[in-house]
């Protein structure tokens, strides 16, 4: 009975511990947003120096930058290997980016608000990128496993390379 009370307790703790992540994350991207709309606004509305293609992708740039700063940090609380989380999320924004940029502007070609098409943007980058952060760029369980597998392939073909030049007799490498 006292165990299953312990299993109880753990998975109440794990949804607490999820909806806390999720509420930073609202929390971090709000203010990411906050610094987004700003500079949009700035380049785009106030200024009129920039159509809104530019000025979305300066905002958004400025934007990703915050965020993935304080929810690493904060939020996934992951100091492990940075510049392979930078590299992902930067992978997340090479299809995200471009079909915001190509959508935004189409939608604001047929007419519609620029603001309102920043913020839809926003929301959809929202969404989006909690989903592939959670799961993929901060999830050391599924990046261990496929670095694990890739460091066995490695090494498999540099015993391999090795074997081929002479420099390991053929047993060595059929015994490991």
């Amino acid at each position: 009975n006292e165990a299953e009370q312990g299993k109880k307790q753990s998975k109440v703790n794990d949804k607490r511990k999820e909806f806390l992540q999720f509420v930073k994350f609202l929390a971090f991207s709000l203010s990411a947003g906050f610094i987004q709309i700003i500079t949009f606004e700035l380049l785009y509305t106030w200024t009129e120096w920039l159509t809104w293609w530019p000025s979305y992708l300066i905002s958004v740039i400025l934007s990703v930058i915050w965020n993935f700063t304080f929810n690493r940090k904060f939020t996934f609380k992951s100091a492990s290997n940075v510049p392979l989380a930078m590299a992902i999320v930067t992978l997340y924004y090479c299809a995200y980016i471009p079909a915001s940029v190509f959508g935004g502007e189409a939608l604001e070609g047929i007419g519609w608000n620029g603001t309102l098409v920043t913020l839809l943007m926003m929301v959809i980058n929202f969404i989006t990128e909690f989903f592939w952060d959670k799961y993929i760029v901060f999830n050391d369980k599924l990046l261990n496993k496929i670095f694990k597998k890739k460091a066995s392939v490695d090494n498999i073909a540099e015993k391999k390379l090795l074997e081929y030049s002479g420099e390991i007799q053929e047993e060595e490498v059929d015994n490991e």
